[in-house]
């Protein structure tokens, strides 16, 4: 098993989170995958913006907002 480290970028409304994580190569099943700490971890990074609560978010995780661009 080799693991390699990986930003996973989750959007949610206005907000965007920016997670480290680590996915695990392997020769048996489907690869690459998460542990299911960071699974865990991304649903709980979805579900605090979800409900607005970002200082729980930026707790976990990089919180970016984003602004719309006129053209």
């Amino acid at each position: 098993m080799k693991t390699r480290k990986h930003t996973k970028l989750i959007h949610e409304g206005n907000y965007v989170a920016e997670i480290d994580v680590e996915l695990i190569y392997s020769d048996v099943g489907w690869s690459p995958y998460l542990s299911i700490e960071d699974a865990y971890k991304l649903d709980d990074i979805r579900d605090a913006l979800r409900h607005g609560d970002i200082e729980a978010a930026a707790g976990m995780a990089r919180i970016f907002t984003l602004t719309p661009v006129a053209v």
